[in-house]
């Protein structure tokens, strides 16, 4: 329920709290089929990790967002806005908050940033002007991926994504590689829509397993095929990580960024300089689940 406005008090000093909105993963994705609604079935593992974007959050008389590293809208065309208005309107804050959203996750990229930001941003609202206001349906009206981000660690994700199972997934270091092409995932669906390519649900025990034995991982991304027929760069990002000595490569989501898993840290960096100096338009880092 919305807040109440007198009890609800708005606050225009204090510092800026800096809030990390980690990037995300889909260790496999299975889709199941068309729902009556439009959507999309979805059976997938989803994983946070250690890269992501920051946020810079104050209180303020008014609500105001700018954008570092990025060409992104500073009022309703950005997720950001869109969330911290929603809380602020739920919880009945006369007030605002000054946000600062620094990116470093690269846009369209498949990597869940945008849908992070906006969780974070809620949380940090949530923490600044305490209310009566549900996170989790607030988050699922800004979209599917954005309920995971207040979970804040591995679950299963089925429905559209946003029925949440947390999962024992383990610590794990891989390699990102963004190839410098957006896929939309719009196209990316109904690629798969046209091909009729409904995948079986992921072996879940089976990818845990593998997981924590250091084995190739039995997951599979349905859309991975459709992108990756259109999308020569994604091609090229599977099989480099497959050269640097990576195991289990895979598109991550609808793409375009592809990952894939390392023996340990210093492979991952390894792995990910040798990629970057092959490779200088892509965006590549080396990261691990958390």
């Amino acid at each position: 329920m919305p807040g109440d406005p007198a009890t609800v008090q708005p606050v225009t000093g204090g510092a800026a709290v800096t809030y990390f909105a980690p990037a995300k993963v889909n260790l496999g994705l299975s889709v199941r089929g068309l729902r009556a609604d439009g959507y999309h079935e979805l059976h997938s593992i989803m994983v946070p990790l250690s890269v992501g974007d920051e946020l810079d959050i104050r209180p303020a008389s008014t609500l105001t967002l700018q954008v570092e590293g990025a060409n992104l809208p500073v009022d309703e065309g950005n997720l950001v806005y869109r969330a911290a208005r929603a809380y602020l309107e739920a919880a009945g804050v006369p007030g605002g908050a000054a946000i600062t959203l620094r990116k470093r996750l690269p846009l369209a990229s498949g990597l869940g940033g945008g849908s992070s930001d906006a969780a974070t941003t809620l949380m940090a609202l949530a923490r600044l002007y305490p209310a009566s206001v549900s996170l989790p349906t607030l988050a699922l009206t800004l979209g599917a991926d954005v309920p995971f981000f207040l979970l804040g660690r591995a679950a299963l994700a089925q429905g559209i994504g946003e029925v949440l199972t947390p999962l024992p997934v383990p610590r794990v270091p891989l390699v990102l590689v963004h190839p410098g092409v957006a896929v939309s995932a719009r196209d990316a669906y109904a690629w798969l829509d046209g091909e009729e390519g409904f995948t079986p649900a992921l072996d879940v025990e089976g990818v845990l397993a593998a997981l924590a034995d250091g084995r190739n991982v039995p997951y599979r991304n349905a859309l991975q095929g459709p992108v990756a027929a259109r999308h020569a760069p994604i091609r090229e990002a599977l099989d480099a990580l497959s050269r640097a000595g990576l195991r289990s490569p895979l598109m991550s989501g609808s793409g375009s960024t592809c990952f894939a898993l390392a023996e340990n840290d210093d492979q991952a960096h390894a792995a990910a300089r040798t990629l970057q100096a092959e490779h200088p338009g892509w965006w590549v880092a080396a990261t691990c689940t958390l």
